[in-house]
């Protein structure tokens, strides 16, 4: 999954919406970014969330005593867990809360948010879910969660650790179901229409089981690990970072990507770090190792270059109306694009 394409002469030879990015600079890394509305909050690796209304206001946040370890959003609050042990949620208006607090003090390695207002995390083995009442249950794990995903529909999560991934209904006395697949998985998502769970393991592979009947579905050859995974609109496809080009999966059928070749679209000398995909079309953005931010029309592969080469990009995302395109950098640059 490679190509002999300079990352300069791409940038040459494709149109570009560069002099349109409105840029901040916030001082200190940047981990993620989501909005909430027509505000985007960009979670810092340590201590704070940063909120930018329009293209000239900003309100830093502090969110955490320490490292931020994981953030979660569901467009009306982004929740983060930090090495502080804390839990918090922060909404537009730049009001944060704190959901929990450990009571070891153990690092909050994961967050996931249920359209119904639960809300999940991890610390060590013990996943916990808060629901919107306040209730609160737990499960242990044979290993260090890995990862946290709610299922679209119901209040079931799946929670990725070593050699598998444990489907937990928090509010059902039945006995969770295991999937099972050797080594380490992290991050895990289902797709939209609740037929596939994926995760992205610690070797530069994914894995992913048809929840119908539990069917296996390996993802492989990736020059490094997967990081960041999106679904292109209407679920048809699952973009991916991890290589020199985004990958994406076919999984329009009921079979998924089983015995299909991926489509490769953006192709640079430099490593795909950060993917989204715009809700509403069949557009998607990426960023790269080298800094450079790209929009592509998945169709065709038509790339409109966002941003050049620069400090690596960390996160890229879409408004809801898919009106607007944010990204963010290590070195805390960030651009907003209106569309």
């Amino acid at each position: 999954m490679t190509s002999d394409i300079q990352s300069g002469d791409a940038e040459a030879s494709i149109p570009s919406v560069t002099a349109r990015v409105h840029k901040f600079a916030l001082g200190a890394p940047a981990a993620s970014a989501f909005f909430l509305g027509d505000t985007l909050a960009v979670v810092g690796t340590e201590e704070a969330v940063t909120l930018i209304r329009g293209l000239d206001q900003t309100e830093r946040i502090e969110v955490a005593f320490g490292a931020i370890l994981c953030a979660a959003s569901d467009g009306k609050r982004v929740v983060t867990g930090g090495d502080d042990g804390k839990v918090t949620a922060i909404d537009a208006s730049g009001t944060a809360t704190t959901i929990a607090t450990d009571a070891k003090r153990r690092w909050i390695d994961n967050v996931a948010l249920h359209p119904d207002g639960a809300v999940a995390w991890s610390a060590g083995k013990t996943a916990y879910v808060r629901g919107p009442k306040g209730e609160e249950k737990t499960f242990d794990v044979p290993s260090t969660v890995g990862g946290l995903a709610f299922a679209p529909k119901g209040l079931r999560l799946a929670i990725a650790h070593y050699n598998g991934v444990t489907l937990w209904f928090p509010n059902m006395a039945a006995k969770p179901d295991v999937l099972e697949w050797a080594g380490s998985h992290l991050g895990v998502m289902f797709s939209a229409d609740n037929r596939f769970l994926i995760t992205a393991m610690h070797e530069p592979a994914l894995h992913g089981w048809r929840l119908s009947d539990g069917q296996h579905m390996r993802m492989t050859g990736y020059p490094g690990r997967v990081r960041s995974m999106a679904w292109t609109v209407g679920g048809k496809g699952l973009a991916t970072s991890g290589a020199d080009a985004v990958i994406i999966w076919p999984f329009a059928t009921k079979d998924g990507p089983m015995g299909k070749q991926p489509a490769m679209l953006a192709p640079l000398q430099a490593r795909v770090t950060a993917v989204a995909c715009d809700a509403n079309a069949e557009v998607l953005a990426c960023g790269y190792s080298n800094g450079v931010v790209m929009m592509v029309r998945i169709g065709d592969g038509a790339e409109i270059l966002v941003r050049g080469e620069g400090s690596p990009v960390t996160a890229v995302a879409w408004a809801a109306d898919g009106e607007t395109l944010a990204y963010a950098c290590e070195d805390g640059e960030v651009g907003v694009l209106p569309l």
